[in-house]
C-alpha cells in the first residue's frame, strides 16, 4: 500500500553545486549525504514539507544515471513512493504485470528499495521504499 511521494530524484552533474543553488533558491539544506557504491551514486535528501528532494551524481561514467544524465541531461529521474513492505509490494505488481528492475528489495538511503522498469509505467521510473531507521 502507497503512504506518500516520499521523494522526487533529480540527477545532476556536481552534488555540491546543486546542494548551493537549492539551498541558495529555496533555503533547503540537505539532511542527509552518503555514497551509496553499489547504486554508483553519491546522493543528498533535503526535507519539503512532508516529502523530499533527492540530488543523486553518477559516480561510474558505466552506470544508468550517468547514461541517463548524458542522454537526458540534468533533471526529474524518478518518483519514490514509499510503501509499507518491499518485497510484498513487489509480489503483488508482479502479479499484475509489471516489470520489475529489482526482483527483492534492497539497502539504499533511506531502507529497502526496488525499481519498477519504465516500460511498465508510462516511461517514469519508480522507486518503492520501506523506510528503516538503521541499515541492518
Amino acid at each position: 500500500m502507497i503512504k506518500r511521494i516520499h521523494h522526487v530524484s533529480v540527477v545532476v552533474r556536481d552534488l555540491e553545486e546543486a546542494l548551493k543553488l537549492y539551498e541558495g533558491l529555496f533555503g533547503l539544506r540537505a539532511e542527509k549525504i552518503e555514497t551509496l557504491p553499489e547504486q554508483g551514486v553519491r546522493a543528498a535528501l533535503l526535507p519539503v514539507g512532508g516529502s523530499e528532494i533527492e540530488l543523486i551524481q553518477p559516480l561510474d561514467p558505466n552506470s544508468g544515471v550517468a547514461r541517463f544524465l548524458e542522454s537526458r541531461g540534468e533533471g526529474v529521474h524518478h518518483i519514490c513512493l514509499e510503501v509499507d513492505d518491499v518485497d510484498r509490494e513487489l509480489e503483488e505488481l508482479k502479479k499484475k504485470g509489471v516489470q520489475l528492475i529489482d526482483k527483492k528489495g534492497r539497502w539504499g538511503l533511506v531502507g529497502k528499495v526496488a525499481f519498477l522498469h519504465p516500460r511498465s509505467t508510462r516511461g517514469m521510473l519508480i522507486e518503492l521504499v520501506q523506510t528503516v531507521q538503521e541499515r541492518p
